[in-house]
């Protein structure tokens, strides 16, 4: 029984990177999960993603780039402000400008980055590197 459909996901997505393969399915889709694989794509970090309808959850192929040293989410999801960025940042990341975390705000899903640009805060959602 899946409780977390994005822990799911992004375990699998790392999984995948892991041993080398160069596609992963993922299952079940929503629409959270596919705002957050957009941000890894921007991000470069997955390739081509293609989302299917099969009437029973639907599911995502991803097509994998090698690019992804580690990911996850972050749970609980904490709240950040516009200028708490650089404290989950290095909490979060091995390095400085290394890495991307994705962020819920109020104006969509969106990198860290773009939130600081827009002078936003948001949740914490997932991290890639």
């Amino acid at each position: 029984m899946r409780h977390d459909i994005i822990n799911d996901a992004i375990a699998n997505i790392k999984n995948y990177e892991r041993v080398g393969r160069s596609e992963c399915t993922v299952k079940p889709k929503s629409k959270l999960l596919i705002e957050i694989l957009r941000m890894f794509q921007k991000g470069g970090y997955i390739g081509e993603f293609e989302v299917s309808e099969d009437g029973r959850g639907g599911d995502i192929r991803i097509k994998l780039v090698k690019r992804i040293n580690d990911c996850g989410i972050i749970k609980p999801r904490y709240a950040v402000k516009q200028d708490e960025f650089q404290k989950w940042e290095r909490q979060f990341l091995p390095a400085r400008d290394f890495g991307l975390l994705v962020v819920s705000t109020p104006q969509g899903i969106m990198s860290h980055t773009e939130a600081k640009e827009k002078g936003l805060g948001g949740r914490l959602l997932v991290y890639v590197y």
